[in-house]
């Protein structure tokens, strides 16, 4: 088992990306990763994650000597809605060095009736469209060296206590039994239509036990595809960092209060968020046989005109960074994601 197989065969399935040769690559979006018709934003980062590592292994194999080159840092714009089915991507090397390289990504499906620019041009992709576009940059492990100092940052506030020494979560007693202390499994809202979010196990504060604080999400997490636990992956850890059911139940109920005062559709209001742009910083690899639990801080400073800001700070169980990423998202009306397509 290694790094990239630890998250199991349903999730392999998910993020499996085959050459096709002239930098070009194939996918199929799975459907059980999506909100409502959409894949999800941090599930088709994790797709072009391993875009990254099945391009520099078919096409530079021999750039790091054979070691694999994995991102450290993904800049994503998400131009159009992706749908679920099949995928094409397209790779433009824009620098190969000795210790980072940089790649242009573009992933392409077909052409909305809505849309009127951002065609391919290539006839092999002809009726396609740019859905997804950004800059990967990768780095072979062994290339990373120099300097390592610890800072004196650490989480404020810090996060509820559980039952564990000095006041840490009790993660098997978590696992076993769904709760620790104010720690408790969470159920995602609007499972049905945020189908991804039910491909992970996430627990948080009992909001009767512990308090939470406005603008301030903690969250345990387990990944669970198709209701089996299996391990966190480098490609998982991309998912996990657009993951935060509990934050947009937030959003949720800010924007059915929005709604119920200007005369809308009141408490059974239900949103759609999509992601506009995300950012990720991989700070740490995991190890090969990958991590049963992770930790995310999801912060939002501010909700306005239908726009979001979200920081995401990703640890593992020793308390150590794992990932960073900022985005921007939008809040509109879930039937702009299930209903005939428009611009947003």
């Amino acid at each position: 088992m290694n790094a990239g197989t630890a998250h199991g065969a349903t999730f392999e399935e998910a993020v499996h990306v085959s050459p096709l040769g002239q930098n070009r690559y194939s996918a199929f979006l799975q459907k059980a990763f999506c909100i409502g018709t959409v894949p999800h934003g941090g599930y088709t980062s994790a797709v072009l994650y391993r875009l990254a590592l099945v391009h520099f292994a078919s096409t530079h194999p021999d750039l790091y000597k054979g070691e694999p080159a994995t991102p450290i840092s993904m800049h994503l714009s998400f131009l159009r809605r992706t749908a679920a089915g099949p995928a094409r991507f397209r790779v433009h090397d824009m620098k190969l060095g000795k210790r980072t390289s940089s790649i242009h990504v573009e992933l392409l499906q077909s052409k909305d009736q809505s849309s009127s620019s951002g065609a391919s041009t290539d006839k092999g992709e002809e009726g396609m469209e740019v859905k997804v576009a950004g800059y990967i940059t990768v780095s072979p492990a062994s290339a990373e060296v120099g300097v390592s100092a610890k800072t004196e940052w650490e989480l404020e506030p810090k996060p509820v206590a559980g039952s564990a020494n000095g006041g840490g979560v009790n993660l098997r007693q978590l696992g076993e039994t769904g709760q620790d202390e104010a720690w408790t499994r969470q159920d995602s809202p609007f499972a049905e239509f945020r189908k991804a979010t039910t491909q992970v196990e996430i627990f948080g504060v009992d909001g009767t036990r512990g308090k939470r604080r406005n603008g301030i999400v903690d969250q345990w997490a387990r990944l669970k595809p198709e209701g089996e636990v299996t391990r966190w992956s480098n490609e998982g850890v991309v998912f996990l960092t657009d993951m935060f059911p509990m934050a947009l139940d937030g959003f949720d109920n800010m924007a059915t209060g929005a709604e119920s005062e200007s005369g809308g559709a009141g408490p059974t209001a239900n949103f759609w968020f999509p992601t506009v742009t995300l950012s990720i910083d991989l700070k740490k690899r995991l190890p090969a046989a990958g991590e049963e639990w992770l930790y995310s801080r999801v912060v939002t400073k501010t909700v306005r005109d239908g726009r979001t800001d979200l920081d995401v700070t990703v640890l593992d169980a020793k308390g150590e960074v794992v990932a960073l990423s900022t985005q921007i998202g939008l809040v509109v009306s879930a039937s702009r994601n299930i209903g005939k397509r428009a611009r947003i």
